[in-house]
């Protein structure tokens, strides 16, 4: 029963007074499930995802096939071509000038003439009546072939339009996809023109490839967690930025899905809440990005550029997802070396059937031509001459050619002596056998060379791919640079954008208590550490005002993972308890959670404390109370002849009795070991985790040496977040003492120069070789005794000069940097040669006795605390015991 007769049904039982309006509820489940699938079914494989076959979204095909319809060599209106496509497409005209001008901006299938927007800058494409395009070389050869291509009615049934074009290339990896359509999604990555046939032809050849996006804006991308554009996969991209002078970055290329616009966008939002600090920014894009940052005065440039990445545009990831239609009725999720051999089988395959179709051509031609031949050699036409009806004249050819055609490949059918009647007399009059033997051979040597080809179809295929890379592959190189990025750590370059003060009495530190004492500069993203006379430790995330417990006795702006930061400390064990004495580090905690640095009794706290940026270690007086039978009430401590140990350490015993006062005796010098530091090409960044070469161990003083080859160098202390330009030729740690020896061109002069020099100033960078345009520098080299060996051209008529080597050293002595040096030779050079150095024993460096970080480790028996122990000093030692307390990471 139905639902309007059940409602008559009830609507009779009523009485007059329940004749009132009811709800009738219908459930709209059915059409819901049936409605909306299909929907989601046309959105998806009509709009928004490409197919495998062609890599086209429907309305990019429609394009396509229309500008075929409407070519003739000439540039068409867009608008034109917009309507044309209209008559294939029912989704409007602004969707289809869109994905007109998406794949124009593309620059493979399109010749575009006019405006038609910009990359870089994110402007639009002019109207589609202002502008014009027509199919380019590369469409017309790689993607039509109306024999090979299956067709289908358009939507109104009036015209026919490809199921798939019969591209024969990657185009899908080539220009790269992106949609969403109804809960399903597609973003396949661009990839590089030259790299894609080169994969190909390695899959034909059975080798293993490895393909990698490359972006038309160029920039600089990570893809170590690509998973081959598979679901779960990761790209980051980077601007390129230079550092154009002190006070002035350059970016010249920009990350994928940005544009100039919403990076300077970012930039400008990032300095307005504090994370970088800029002057002002200058965008001169044109043909080439060029965005101009100028900072202040005394802001690095090195850690702007990492803030650059850690707060705006300049870095963004982006997630691949390989969502393909396949045979035009279902989604599939692949990666992008499965996209490349489907392509390249399917490229086969149509490869296949152009030869198929083009030898049935051929061998119908060769057919016809031997027919014609026979036909006419023989004078067959004259036996049509007598018959009276058309039968007759049919069968009295054929009677003609029997004796004629046991040659043929196949039968003569009646079709074909149709054709044989429609030859004019003028060509009878005028054949030429000789000619027609030639047109037959040529015809044959054409069939055996398609036949090779088919024989040999993934050569002939190779062949192919190779035809297309040499003749569309020029100015198609790979833009994007491939390089593993570091990770940034936000709070390592965030600018300093805020004040801290603490009210120590009160236990409260934040960036709102200004009436109160000063701490530092700091960010909202900051860690802050705090340690009270009761021996507490804190740590809290920067706020307005956090209490963290009373009479603060040292607070500070945290760094995670610092082991050079050392805290000497000394605590009293409870009232009238044994002081303890220990050193250590505080690398990682629990935000917020509150740590006891003594061992818990109540009444305990901190008597002596410091905080050591690189390790410091003084030497204190301890003043004792005069009581019971202590002899001696003063004596001194040394930190230096304790090791450094884990935070919850108890200690060693510094004096079982009440000390009075501590008086510093003299200042700490650092305990740690110099740090070492490598340089990893790969990066191109400085670490302390051993990744790539070994600068050297570095203190405190030391500095990094660097030239690049326009002959400017410059000396820097070698912190993490240092940039390293591409034209480095040396990067080492730099010895004042030692000379630099540089062989240069002077473009004024044009002749060869030689010179010795030391850095004379630190602060800046300096530049050794002559400022003419044209000056450039040909070898520089830092050791002690360099040799070069010289070239010379060989002159007209004469015998070459034989090749000089020449010690710099003896050459010239050391002078001042700016000098010109001595010129090297008044003969024309070909080319100067760095030659092994003569042998040199180099001063050592004295190290000094230094102590190193150590965790957890039993202290120094031989140390001055236990020669204090046994001359009866007051100052015992005992066993330290560990705190079993779980130490947790602070993030």
């Amino acid at each position: 029963m139905d639902i309007e007769n059940e409602n008559e049904e009830l609507h009779n039982e009523l009485t007059p007074e329940d004749h009132q309006p009811q709800e009738v509820i219908t459930k709209v489940t059915g059409m819901y499930k049936d409605w909306f699938l299909d929907y989601a079914s046309y959105v998806i494989l009509e709009r928004a995802v490409p197919a495998i076959e062609d890599g086209l979204k429907p309305v990019q095909r429609r394009i396509l096939h229309s500008m075929k319809d409407l070519d003739d060599g000439r540039y068409n209106k867009v608008a034109n071509i917009v309507g044309h496509t209209m008559q294939y497409h029912p989704h409007g005209d602004a969707s289809i000038a869109d994905a007109m001008v998406q794949i124009g901006q593309r620059d493979l299938l399109i010749d575009m003439q006019g405006n038609w927007g910009n990359i870089l800058t994110g402007d639009r494409a002019a109207a589609s009546r202002y502008i014009e395009a027509r199919l380019s070389k590369f469409a017309l050869d790689v993607v039509y072939n109306p024999k090979v291509t299956d067709w289908q009615l358009s939507y109104d049934g009036r015209k026919k339009e490809p199921i798939n074009l019969p591209v024969k290339f990657p185009l899908l990896l080539t220009q790269g996809a992106e949609g969403i359509a109804v809960g399903l999604s597609t973003k396949i990555l661009p990839h590089n023109f030259i790299e894609l046939i080169e994969a190909s032809i390695k899959h034909l050849q059975g080798k293993r490839f490895t393909i990698l996006p490359d972006f038309p804006t160029a920039g600089i991308a990570d893809f170590t967690n690509y998973n081959d554009g598979n679901r779960g996969g990761k790209v980051r991209v980077r601007a390129k930025i230079s550092q154009l002078d002190k006070n002035t970055l350059v970016i010249n290329e920009i990350p994928f899905s940005t544009t100039t616009s919403s990076l300077i966008d970012s930039i400008l939002k990032a300095n307005d809440k504090g994370k970088i600090k800029i002057k002002k920014i200058e965008d001169n894009t044109a043909a080439e990005v060029e965005i101009l940052v100028h900072l202040p005065g005394g802001i690095s440039p090195d850690k702007t550029i990492d803030a650059l990445y850690a707060f705006t545009n300049c870095e963004s990831s982006i997630s691949p997802l390989g969502c393909v239609i396949e045979e035009n009725s279902r989604p599939n999720f692949i990666g992008v070396s499965e996209m490349l051999r489907r392509s390249t089988d399917h490229t086969v395959e149509l490869l296949k059937k152009e030869l198929e179709i083009q030898l049935n051509e051929l061998q119908e031609q060769w057919h016809f031509a031997s027919l014609e031949r026979i036909f006419i050699e023989n004078r067959i036409y004259r036996e049509i001459e007598e018959e009276e009806t058309w039968e007759g004249v049919i069968q009295a050819i054929d009677k003609g050619l029997q004796p004629h055609v046991k040659h043929l490949k196949r039968a003569v059918t009646e079709e074909d002596i149709v054709r044989l009647t429609e030859i004019r007399i003028k060509r009878i009059s005028k054949f030429d056998i000789d000619k027609a033997q030639q047109k037959i051979e040529a015809l044959e040597n054409d069939i055996a060379q398609v036949k090779h080809h088919l024989e040999h179809l993934i050569e002939y295929t190779i062949s192919y791919f190779k035809r297309l890379k040499d003749t569309y592959g020029k100015g198609r190189e790979r833009k994007t640079e491939i390089r593993i990025f570091d990770d940034i750590e936000a709070t390592k370059v965030v600018i300093r954008n805020t004040k801290l003060y603490v009210n120590r009495e009160e236990g409260f530190v934040g960036t709102s208590l200004r009436k109160n004492e000063y701490v530092a500069d700091c960010s909202d993203i900051d860690d802050i550490i705090c340690f009270t006379a009761e021996g507490k430790l804190m740590i809290t995330k920067v706020d307005a005002k956090t209490f963290v417990g009373k009479d603060i006795i040292h607070v500070a702006v945290f760094k995670k993972k610092d082991k050079r930061t050392i805290y000497n400390m000394i605590y009293q064990d409870g009232r009238g308890g044994a002081s303890y004495v220990k050193r250590f580090a505080v690398t990682a905690v629990t935000r917020d959670k509150e740590y006891d640095l003594t061992q818990g009794k109540k009444g305990s706290k901190a008597t002596y404390f410091t905080a050591n940026p690189n390790g410091e270690a003084e030497v204190i007086t301890i003043f004792l109370r005069q009581a019971g039978s202590v002899k001696k009430l003063k004596f001194d401590l040394d930190f230096s002849d304790l090791l450094i140990k884990g935070r919850g350490v108890k200690g060693n015993i510094v004096t079982k009795y009440n000390i009075k006062k501590i008086e510093l005796k003299e200042q700490g010098v650092s305990t740690l070991k110099p740090r070492k530091i490598w340089f990893d090409d790969t990066v191109q960044r400085l670490n302390v985790d051993g990744r790539g070469e070994l600068l050297g161990e570095f203190k405190g003083e030391d500095r990094l040496l660097i030239i690049g080859q326009k002959g400017i160098l410059k000396t820097i202390v070698p912190e993490i977040t240092v940039h390293f330009g591409s034209d480095m030729v040396v990067l080492e740690k730099w010895k004042p003492m030692k000379p630099i020896s540089a062989i240069y061109w002077d473009g004024e002069k044009e002749r060869y120069y030689v010179k010795r020099f030391l850095v004379e100033n630190t602060d800046r960078e300096e530049t050794f070789i002559s400022d003419h345009q044209k000056s450039f520098l040909e070898i520089v080299s830092t050791d002690y005794r360099p040799v070069a060996e010289i070239v010379y051209n060989k002159l007209r008529g004469k015998d070459q000069k034989p090749n000089d080597e020449i010690s710099l050293e003896d050459f010239i002595s050391v002078k001042g940097i700016k000098a010109q040096g001595n010129q090297l030779t008044t003969d024309k050079v070909r080319q100067i040669n760095l030659l092994d150095s003569l042998p040199y024993d180099e001063p050592e460096d004295i190290p000094a006795e230094e102590i190193e970080v150590v965790e957890e480790e039993s202290v120094n028996p031989d140390s001055k605390i236990s020669s204090n122990l046994e001359t009866g000093n007051g100052v015992s030692l005992d066993n330290d015991e560990e705190d079993d307390g779980e130490q947790t990471s602070l993030f």
